[in-house]
């Protein structure tokens, strides 16, 4: 697991004002739906508002993040699930995903907090979603991070 180099966060932080969009693929439904439950419960805790925006999968994650930072909100968390498989289609979802939404984050000038689970089993997802019993809450994780950054973003602006 990569609990053990995760960063050193303490406490909560005010996102009062924040716009978060969480954006999530639909594929493998408990692992999402516990990755949208930890997002949910950061951006609760910040005190942010949010909105969830459903797409069909990783692959299209970029798209409709970037959408949501042109339309005005102030973060995107962006959660998905991509389990290996036996063909190359694993490595052509993952980089597609992971690039595009680098590329969103850097083209827009704002956070996009990365949530999306690369895995060679589903046992791993569950172990990451946050669910009871998991080892780790990757999408409180992904939303965290966004608020942060976008936090960070905002007093460098001023």
């Amino acid at each position: 697991m990569s609990g053990k180099g995760a960063p050193l966060v303490t406490g909560t932080v005010d996102g009062t004002g924040l716009d978060v969009v969480v954006v999530a693929g639909t594929w493998h439904e408990t692992i999402t739906d516990g990755l949208i439950a930890g997002a949910e419960r950061a951006v609760t805790a910040a005190g942010a508002s949010h909105r969830i925006v459903r797409v069909p999968g990783s692959f299209e994650l970029p798209v409709v993040a970037k959408a949501a930072l042109d339309a005005g909100a102030d973060a995107v968390v962006a959660l998905g699930v991509i389990i290996r498989g036996g063909t190359p289609h694993f490595e052509f979802v993952s980089n597609a995903a992971t690039d595009g939404l680098t590329r969103v984050a850097l083209d827009t000038g704002k956070p996009v907090g990365f949530g999306v689970l690369t895995l060679d089993d589903e046992a791993q997802g569950i172990a990451r979603a946050g669910l009871e019993g998991s080892v780790e809450d990757k999408g409180f994780e992904a939303a965290d991070a966004a608020i942060r950054t976008a936090l960070v973003l905002r007093e460098l602006r001023g």
